[in-house]
């Protein structure tokens, strides 16, 4: 179909880009049939959005009756389960031959959101200026409807599998995924025999200016959550102490905001630098081509936090202090203070270690550090056919845009499955404008239709290369 382009930015820069998405010669679908299933994305992904997930406290079981109603309609299996009520998982499976299965994975919940500073209803879906407004637009209830409808387009063509592919919705990521892919992994590892490959969300495709560029997760930082508990001398708010838990805390915590990690640059991270220096403006196409040593000069890191904090990210450890509590009263001074900090460190990171260097910032034994959450560190290969894939189809979808494996600095549902030897690769083929980007857990959550289109007929173009044998 060609693109309806309008004068947004957004649209300007995918139309640039060459946003027509001719059928690839292998596809089992023709060009009407795939117009079809594009303009339908763009209906089932408007129906998901208004679906209430909003975590807490999550009701995925809605968007299990959601898939489970079209999987009956298509004459499809599926299993589901609740892992606590409410909090539904389901997932599907097409028969193949004997290759390590494919997984194409998304979650259904999303975080919550503010109507009062949104421009639209989060669970509306309105569409403005071809844009989609919604929470999950971009996390990631359009990415779970591009991979339904490659694996329903699987299913219709009939055609014979090289391996299973197997479509799943979890539950609860956005609150570590125990109520959902982990859950699923402690207690129904018979789902995930002989699986070799999941498609996840973590990998992003960015438009920035005339450039497109491409990342393509393969580890991430893992989050450290802690909470910090400073004990002190309880009375009455009319008489300040000096030693008091609060004042305790906040001077701890001072003290951990003017710290500044070690910045040191891995492998995975020195790759993708070195893969967008060539596209890079003057000021950092040389930084980025030596970041090593680039990230021994503190001015460097200071100008690369205000220009972009993801890259800033995947250079250190960092720490963010985002929850307080203390006395529930206004005129009592409490006996403890109580602060959650989300830490996320690099791959390679030692946790154990990572607390004792934190004990040293904070430098007060009366605050005890306990451990909320931690993930282990594990690295995706790109030597397997399903990355190449990925890069390659992607390249030829976008021409001329940079195409990376990638860190990511948040944490993703994938660590699950790295954990127990699958290879998982955050990947999305859908290029959202820059500026679109911090709408992810913010306001006004958005992905345009024209994006909704193009990553239909791309995920099903790989979906079917990896899964399919070619058409004689």
């Amino acid at each position: 179909m060609t693109p309806r382009c309008s004068r947004r930015a957004v649209l300007l820069a995918l139309c640039g880009a060459g946003a027509a998405v001719p059928l690839s010669a292998q596809s089992s679908i023709s060009a009407e049939e795939l117009a079809a299933l594009q303009e339908q994305s763009i209906e089932l992904t408007r129906e998901y959005i208004r679906i209430d997930t909003r975590n807490p406290p999550g009701n995925e079981s809605r968007a299990v009756d959601f898939f489970a109603r079209i999987f009956e309609a298509e004459g499809i299996e599926y299993e589901s389960v609740e892992s606590a009520p409410g909090r539904g998982n389901i997932w599907a499976r097409l028969e193949g031959g004997d290759e390590p299965a494919v997984l194409l994975l998304h979650h259904s919940d999303v975080v919550p959101a503010d109507p009062d500073h949104w421009t639209a209803d989060p669970l509306g879906a309105e569409v403005i200026d071809e844009l989609i407004y919604g929470r999950g637009a971009l996390d990631t209830k359009a990415l779970g409807i591009l991979h339904l409808q490659a694996f329903l387009a699987l299913h219709r063509s009939g055609r014979p599998l090289s391996r299973d592919v197997i479509f799943m919705a979890t539950a609860d990521e956005e609150a570590g995924g125990f109520f959902g892919a982990g859950w699923l992994v402690e207690n129904r590892p018979d789902v995930f025999e002989n699986v070799g490959y999941v498609l996840n969300e973590g990998g992003d495709g960015t438009v920035s200016g005339d450039r497109i560029e491409f990342g393509i997760e393969v580890t991430q930082k893992v989050p450290v959550w802690l909470r910090l508990v400073a004990t002190g001398t309880p009375g009455h708010g009319s008489m300040p102490r000096a030693e008091s838990a609060v004042t305790k805390l906040v001077r701890a915590l001072d003290r951990l905001r003017q710290y500044q990690f070690e910045a040191r640059i891995l492998p995975a991270v020195d790759t993708y630098f070195k893969g967008i220096a060539g596209q890079s403006t003057d000021e950092w196409r040389d930084v980025f081509s030596n970041m090593e040593q680039a990230v021994q000069d503190p001015e460097v890191l200071a100008r690369l936090q205000l220009a972009n904090p993801f890259l800033a990210a995947i250079t250190r450890n960092a720490c963010s202090i985002t929850r307080l509590e203390a006395s529930d009263k206004i005129n009592v001074v409490p006996p403890t203070a109580t602060a959650e900090i989300d830490c996320r460190v690099l791959p390679d990171q030692d946790v154990d270690a990572f607390r004792a260097e934190l004990g040293q910032v904070l430098n007060d034994p009366a605050i005890e550090i306990e451990t909320i959450m931690a993930f282990t560190p594990a690295v995706s290969s790109t030597d397997t056919d399903v990355y190449r894939t990925l890069e390659s189809v992607t390249r030829r979808r976008y021409e001329g845009a940079a195409v990376l494996p990638s860190v990511a600095a948040g944490f993703t549902d994938s660590h699950f499955f790295r954990d127990i030897g699958i290879h998982a690769y955050g990947y999305t083929p859908m290029a959202v404008p820059e500026g679109d980007a911090p709408r992810l857990h913010g306001n006004d959550e958005r992905i345009s239709v024209e994006n909704v289109r193009r990553g239909t007929a791309i995920m099903l173009e790989i979906v079917e290369r990896i899964a399919t044998a070619p058409i004689p």
